[in-house]
């Protein structure tokens, strides 16, 4: 039976340029673990609460990896990212 289909990943302008700026190879990998981790589960950050007029914003933390990231994800399952945090 095949699985699900993965989400789709955007990324934000601001963000786009963040992950541009990346030169660490520690930094690229843990963010490429995260990035995949939620395109296989999109709900598996915790909600960040917020006016609801907004999108609703979600946290992805990997303690092991060290990384953080903010997202939310659109009506038709597309994650956009909107920043990458080294914790």
């Amino acid at each position: 039976m095949p699985g699900r289909r993965r989400a789709q990943i955007a990324f934000s302008d601001s963000a786009a340029k963040q992950f541009e700026s990346l030169t660490d190879e520690h930094q690229i990998h843990a963010l490429d673990r995260a990035l995949v981790a939620i395109s296989v589960d999109p709900d598996i950050g915790d909600p960040i609460p917020g006016d609801v007029t907004r999108p609703h914003l979600r946290q992805y933390a990997d303690d092991v990896e060290r990384v953080r990231v903010l997202y939310f994800v659109t009506a038709l399952r597309t994650v956009v990212v909107v920043a990458y945090i080294e914790a």
